[in-house]
């Protein structure tokens, strides 16, 4: 199961570090465009997605900064954010490599942003929902570059099997 959730964080940095290489060909006003995906913008996107992850990690960690809104901003520049989301993708894989099965099996309880609610669940579940995630929104930022006229990005799971990084999990 450890190696399973570990493809899934190498992946996750893999498709970040693809989606941010094609968000820093965006000029400044495309970057903040509101083209009408669930978040308006690519900032507002990709800000949503580290913040949803700092959100968990706190969670799952009990340490970190997690934002008290799905929509925070927590970066208005590509650089900032980029370096953070960076440093995310490090801490996830870290974090996910330090895990034994027993941990994966286990529960772990905490309060949701949203309305506030106390919810106790298992720990592997909560990580499928963490990469799910991740996987859902990077495909609205997919969109947004389209929308706005950049060519289409290929993030499957499979396309990352086949790079360098990605065989060990073929």
């Amino acid at each position: 199961m450890r190696q399973h959730f570990m493809m899934f964080a190498a992946y996750n940095q893999w498709a970040n570090n693809r989606v941010y290489d094609a968000a820093a060909e965006l000029d400044e006003e495309e970057f903040n465009r509101n083209v009408g995906a669930f978040f308006g913008s690519m900032m507002g996107t990709l800000n949503h997605l580290l913040t949803a992850d700092r959100i968990w990690m706190k969670r799952f960690t009990g340490e970190g900064d997690a934002p008290t809104t799905l929509d925070a901003i927590l970066y208005r520049a590509l650089p900032g954010l980029r370096m953070a989301r960076e440093a995310e993708d490090r801490r996830i894989i870290d974090w996910v490599g330090g895990l034994g099965d027993k941990a994966l099996t286990g529960r772990f309880t905490y309060m949701t942003v949203s309305d506030m609610r106390t919810v106790s669940q298992r720990l592997a579940p909560a990580l499928d929902h963490v990469f799910n995630h991740q996987t859902h929104h990077r495909g609205q930022a997919h969109t947004i570059l389209t929308i706005l006229g950049r060519p289409s990005l290929g993030l499957d799971l499979m396309l990352f099997q086949r790079t360098e990084e990605g065989r060990a999990f073929a």
